[in-house]
């Protein structure tokens, strides 16, 4: 017997994590493992939160501020249990633009009415719609992104002097970097190859060590023990201040308001992308699920407390998202943790970060564009179909060559095109398969049901997927899979009767396999066409992380024959 779902409340949809893990009982164990996790992350933030600033065309300490206060209210508001927040690497190029056009001023407003924004999609419950986005359209601008940042560090990295302000566009910018090139200080350069080999070489050997602070603490070692002539932050910006600043309204008027407002909506757009896909890494990460909402609001929160503190846009960071889950976090403690022990660390520490090169924080955003740069990901798409790597390319090329917000926006345009062509090429091939399948009377025929055994088996779930399994469909189909109760030893997932299945698709496909496989479980798919098997290979689903079968009774028998088999220890890694 079905029971009539429980349609959530307001207070159900926008609770945020912290009170639900405080419900669920937090202890002393708890406090301690949040501690270290947020010691952790705060050690990661420091010189990232700076290079990010600096890389923004803004003073360091906005990028502390930003990671302090913003971070403290993502993580005490938020709709996630493991999400860290502060500046990121995605917004530099939006951020410099905004202060070359509208100074530091134009982007406080621009954080603060982003932070209504996005208080606004949070509350009127939009922020299932940011899901949407096609799969191509963020590997290419997220790669897009890495290319800008790559570039925008090489005059620091290489210590180039440069006659008037480095332009912003990708071609003049590189021009201007290469008729600058004889300016090139070996001193910088020798810091940044330096910074750069240390973070590779703890990463290879001592992954768990803060790589990024030692390669800034060792770096600035050098400079000052050999009185290297390199740019510092005390030689460009003055040192940092050993405090916070006091909170204050930014400048408002109508005329400002419309001037800035584009920025805000482009601060608004990528800040919900690139929180809620945080959100997600975190949930595949731990076995936990994120609400989006919730998480958009405290989005708009940080914005709005951050702008108040002179501090930048906020947003989910990934890379810190991850150490938080990775070093053992239990909830949003440690994000809270996280931002006070960078405020120590600012109040202690300030006066030594006048002499960290700038050669060395720009190493750091080198590593950082290098690993953003989805290369395996874009790889993937560009060789599984024509049109999802025309979305690709669109994306790909217009944020590098023209602007972030008309490159997704145009690319999310595309891929909706591309999803209407396979769905007419369907419809003309088989007119017996509708999009939408008519109401039936009770007693017509209901095609074969699954075995009735499998309802009381706990160790095989099937999951029978039917329609058009695209981008649009794939956020829901990705909870579906994720909340299947227990621990079963085998998925089969059932896909004989999808109509179109695209990279999006075999995306959430390979991630669930993925994350099958690392609890010890099996995954089966069932009834997946020729194209579709191309498509699911050029993603990385091969045996024996996936095994194919062509109807659902093989896959059964393959099913019970491994649960016969399975070995113990396969079961304790369970």
């Amino acid at each position: 017997m079905l029971a009539r779902a429980h349609e959530p409340g307001f207070l159900d949809l926008f609770t945020p994590k912290l009170v639900t893990v405080l419900r669920e009982g937090y202890g002393l164990s708890s406090l301690k493992a949040d501690a270290v996790a947020g010691l952790t992350v705060a050690i990661v933030a420091l010189p990232l939160s700076m290079a990010i600033a600096i890389a923004s065309g803004v003073a360091p300490e906005r990028g502390l501020y930003t990671s302090i206060i913003g971070g403290f209210f993502v993580s005490a508001l938020g709709g996630s249990r493991f999400q860290i927040g502060g500046p990121a690497g995605a917004f530099i190029v939006l951020v410099l633009a905004t202060v070359q056009m509208h100074g530091v001023d134009g982007l406080i407003l621009a954080t603060f009415l982003s932070g209504l924004l996005l208080l606004a999609i949070g509350f009127l419950r939009l922020g299932t719609f940011i899901k949407y986005i096609p799969y191509p359209v963020t590997v290419g601008f997220t790669s897009g992104i890495a290319v800008i940042i790559l570039t925008s560090q090489l005059k620091d990295f290489l210590g180039l002097t440069l006659e008037g302000q480095e332009p912003g566009p990708f071609i003049p910018k590189l021009q201007a970097l290469g008729a600058a090139l004889p300016t090139l200080s070996p001193p910088a350069v020798g810091i940044a190859l330096l910074a750069v080999a240390v973070i590779l070489v703890l990463r290879r050997y001592r992954p768990h060590w803060p790589g990024f602070l030692i390669a800034v603490a060792l770096t600035t070692l050098v400079a000052w023990a050999f009185s290297l002539p390199v740019e510092t932050i005390g030689t460009r910006f003055g040192g940092i201040p050993q405090a916070l600043p006091m909170p204050h309204l930014p400048e408002l008027s109508l005329a400002k308001v419309v001037a800035v407002l584009p920025a805000a909506l482009s601060f608004t757009l990528l800040g919900g992308i690139e929180s809620l896909l945080s959100a997600v890494v975190a949930d595949s990460m731990s076995g936990r699920r994120h609400r989006s909402n919730a998480e958009l609001v405290a989005q708009g929160a940080a914005n709005l407390a951050s702008s108040l503190f002179g501090g930048i846009c906020v947003t989910g960071t990934i890379a810190r998202t991850a150490a938080n889950v990775r070093a053992g976090a239990r909830g949003p403690v440690s994000g809270m943790l996280h931002a006070a022990f960078l405020l120590v660390f600012m109040l202690v520490a300030a006066p030594l970060a006048s002499f960290i090169p700038l050669s060395a924080l720009a190493a750091i955003l080198v590593v950082v564009a290098w690993n953003m740069a989805e290369k395996h990901q874009f790889a993937s798409l560009f060789r599984s179909s024509r049109g999802d790597a025309l979305v690709l390319l669109v994306t790909f090329l217009l944020v590098v060559f023209r602007d972030l917000t008309e490159g997704i926006l145009v690319g999310f345009a595309l891929g909706a095109l591309l999803f209407l062509h396979r769905m007419s090429k369907v419809i003309e091939v088989d007119h017996a398969h509708p999009i939408a399948a008519a109401d039936r009377p009770d007693d017509a025929p209901d095609g074969e049901p699954y075995p009735a055994a499998l309802r009381t088996d706990e160790d095989i779930v099937v999951y029978r997927i039917s329609g058009a399994f695209f981008f649009g469909a794939a956020a829901s189909v990705a909870t579906a899979l994720d909340r299947m109760g227990g621990q079963p030893k085998t998925y089969i997932i059932d896909i004989s009767e999808v109509d179109v299945l695209d990279s999006t698709a075999a995306a959430t496909i390979e991630g669930f396999s993925r994350k099958a496989a690392w609890q010890g479980a099996r995954v089966y798919l069932v009834g997946a066409t020729t194209p579709m098997r191309h498509l699911l290979h050029k993603h990385g689903l091969h045996a024996p992380q996936v095994r194919f079968y062509r109807g659902l009774e093989a896959a059964l028998k393959a099913a019970r024959k491994g649960k016969r088999t399975q070995s113990p220890a396969t079961s304790s890694r369970r």
